[in-house]
């Protein structure tokens, strides 16, 4: 652990974030907390875990990585 502030101690939760803020959240405004976190939801279980190209899985969406898992778990 390093100094308050520092984003190395965490860097998958702000690599997260970061993805948040400027690919969703940049250029929206919310009324209420509860509209805010109904679009949290849904760019986490909509875009985030489904679609959207993930580095560490090759650039493929983590639903197509799932379903090959869930092929060879089959298979196997």
């Amino acid at each position: 652990m390093g100094r308050t502030g520092t984003c190395f101690d965490n860097a998958m939760a702000e690599s997260f974030f970061g993805k948040l803020k400027t690919e969703w959240m940049h250029h929206r405004h919310f009324a209420t907390k509860k509209e805010a976190r109904r679009e949290i939801i849904r760019f986490v279980e909509g875009f985030y875990n489904t679609r959207r190209l993930h580095s560490a899985m090759g650039y493929r969406p983590p639903i197509e990585v799932l379903d090959e898992w869930f092929t060879h778990q089959q298979v196997a």
